[in-house]
This record gives C-alpha cells, structure tokens and sequence, in this order.
C-alpha cells in the first residue's frame, strides 16, 4: 500500500528537475513518482535485495548497500536532497546516518512513525505490551524498527544539533493533524538543513 499522502507532501518539497538520493528505498515507488512527476535525477539505497529486484524492474538506479555504514563514495552536497522515508527509525546509527545525509544533500527529508501517538501510549498504559498500530504494523519480534522516536523527540534532536527545520507535516488517518501533533499524529514528515 503505497502512502499517498505522504508521496504527495515529499513530492511537493521537492523542486523540478532535481537531484535525489532515497535511503532505503524499499521497492522504488516514491523514486518511481518523483522521476514521472518532478523529472528528477534519482538514485537509491537499498539493502533487501528482493526490494532492489523491485527498483531495477520499474528501470531505477539502486545501490545494494548498509546506510549504517556510512556514504562515503558520495562528495558534500552532491544532491539536492535525500530522503529517509521510513528508514531511520531502523538503522543501527540514526545519529550517523542523519550526519551523512545532511553532508551529502543540500537538503534532507525525514518521515518516521510517531511512537507517541496516543493510540501507542494507550495500548502500552491499558494493555501493558508493545503496541500494533496502523503506522507501527510489526509484532514485537518482528519488527524491523530498531529506534522509537517521537516527533518531540526529534524537534529536540534538531535544536540540539543546530539542525534548521525548513518545513513540518504531521499525519494521522484523516489527513494532516494540525493540532498537537507529538499527541495526534501517526507520521512525522520534515524538511531539513544544516
């Protein structure tokens, strides 16, 4: 299921004719909107390798790599803008992961589910075990998910690195949440800078 409105927020971030870098591009679909739809220069990361067979059918450049390891091979600022969807909160090194991409692209884009959204909070107060939410779909032990942020959490990281936050979108089931998001939304979307 491809998460329309999330494609559509990133998608209106990103200027025409850009240069874009996906880490952990699960099977391309983001890549795929964005070279139709903003006539991109796109390349991905990807380390399921079935994912990448994916990327490859759909005609993307995908590198079969570990972001935890860094991204040397790439020079500062060498594209307009890079993007985490969904990837950080399962990397072993967020904080390095995060410093590189804002090394390699003028711009990062950063989405993530929100661990503090009530439903989360309500399932660990009344059930007292690791919630299963729509934006959270993995059982425990299953769950590629190595990092549990907040948006809290993250706005905080942010300040604390003198990381610039150009723009914000917060979503729940009904659409963007404009009030409270740390509380009401399910996914954190931001546009970032040093």
């Amino acid at each position: 299921m491809i998460p329309l409105i999330e494609y559509r927020i990133i998608l209106n971030w990103i200027l025409d004719k850009s240069s874009v870098l996906d880490l952990g591009c699960h099977e391309g679909e983001l890549l795929s909107l964005i070279v139709k739809e903003k006539n991109a220069r796109v390349h991905g990361i990807e380390i399921n390798e079935q994912a990448i067979y994916k990327c490859v059918e759909l005609g993307l450049s995908v590198s079969h790599q570990d972001i935890d390891n860094g991204l040397s091979e790439y020079g500062d600022e060498s594209f307009d803008y890079v993007i985490l969807n969904q990837s950080l909160q399962q990397v072993k090194k967020p904080d390095v992961v995060l410093k590189e991409s804002l090394r390699v692209g003028k711009k990062v884009i950063i989405g993530f589910p929100n661990f503090a959204h009530y439903k989360v909070r309500c399932q660990i107060f009344f059930r007292g075990k690791t919630p299963v939410t729509p934006s959270l779909p993995y059982e425990w032990y299953e769950t590629p998910n190595l990092h549990f942020l907040s948006i809290s959490d993250f706005i905080g990281y942010c300040q604390r690195q003198n990381i610039r936050i150009i723009r914000t979108a917060f979503i729940n089931n009904n659409g963007k949440a404009g009030i409270l998001p740390n509380l009401l939304a399910q996914t954190g979307l931001f546009l970032i800078s040093k």
